[in-house]
């Protein structure tokens, strides 16, 4: 039977490779380690990598935590017993070059310790990966999206459709009406409802395992691209939004908040520079207007 401990080491050895093969390709960067211990139970390694020849600042972090959830949180989840176990990766790079897009991805376990007042399991998974470029490129978000779905497609022929849709909802900025990017895949409370225990992380294993090959992709194709101060400019622009998206609608940040998680891993999202702009326009027939226009959901990006 799949134990908590299991998954729990399973993501341990996903961010060794994952920082081992980001390090490789930067070539230049290394991951520092933090590792600490949340005072109400479990702990976590935080890894953190800055001014590489590639990536400017990222964070590939491991927790498992337990403990008892505020109450806020277990009335929203319909608990009776607010015990909780909590383990996963989350992983946020921001690179130097505006032509190589920001990623993130998380995979996840949680458990609590008795059934929710409407009978669902007791256990689940939830992740997802998305790309956030500062210029959308075609062809660069057909090559994510196809990956993405061949990881899908090895475990249910509906979950590239379903998972894709729900990441264009969840990574969508309301109050600027435009999506944080080219979205991805998403998805939460996987539980005993969508199959067994090990098939569900059978695939939660797969997503994470893609996550190395598809950015040191993109690391390599465009981490040596020319850029001007524009171009930067406007990278920093787009980082604001990002910003603005974690803070205001990211569950994860609001949970990590209200549970009293570390700050300095909850918060290694941002990214060490960004911009805001009153009312800020890009000209029109630009490859920024043009990215704009890419900013919404429902595009098909098999066939772009």
């Amino acid at each position: 039977m799949l134990k908590k401990e299991d998954i729990a080491g399973w993501f341990q050895n996903l961010q060794d490779n994952i920082c081992a093969a980001l390090q490789q390709e930067d070539g230049k960067g290394t991951f520092r380690e933090d590792a600490w211990e949340r005072p109400g139970g479990g702990g976590g390694r935080s890894r953190v990598i800055e001014n590489g020849s590639i990536i400017e600042k990222g964070g590939v972090n491991f927790s498992a935590v337990h403990g008892t959830l505020p109450k806020q949180i277990s009335t929203a989840l319909e608990l009776d017993d607010p015990g909780f176990y909590a383990t996963g990766v989350s992983i946020v790079i921001h690179p130097y070059n505006p032509m190589v897009p920001i990623i993130h991805m998380n995979v996840r376990y949680f458990e609590t310790s008795s059934p929710g007042r409407n009978g669902e399991s007791t256990w689940w998974f939830g992740g997802g990966i998305d790309l956030t470029p500062h210029y959308v490129v075609p062809a660069d978000a057909t090559f994510f999206h196809r990956e993405l779905k061949k990881v899908c497609d090895l475990h249910h022929p509906e979950y590239y459709e379903r998972f894709k849709k729900w990441a264009d909802d969840y990574f969508y900025i309301t109050h600027r009406q435009e999506t944080r990017g080219i979205g991805g895949i998403f998805f939460d409370r996987l539980g005993a409802a969508e199959g067994s225990k090990e098939d569900l992380f059978e695939f939660v294993k797969n997503v994470g395992s893609a996550f190395a090959p598809i950015y040191c992709h993109f690391m390599k194709k465009n981490g040596h691209l020319s850029f001007d101060e524009h171009q930067k400019e406007w990278q920093m622009i787009r980082r604001s939004r990002y910003v603005e998206f974690n803070l205001v609608w990211d569950k994860g940040t609001k949970f990590g908040l209200q549970t009293n998680g570390r700050i300095e891993s909850i918060l290694m999202s941002m990214p060490p520079q960004a911009h805001w702009h009153y009312d800020h326009q890009p000209a029109a027939n630009t490859a920024e207007a043009e990215t704009l226009s890419f900013l919404k959901k429902g595009i098909n990006w098999l066939e772009v």
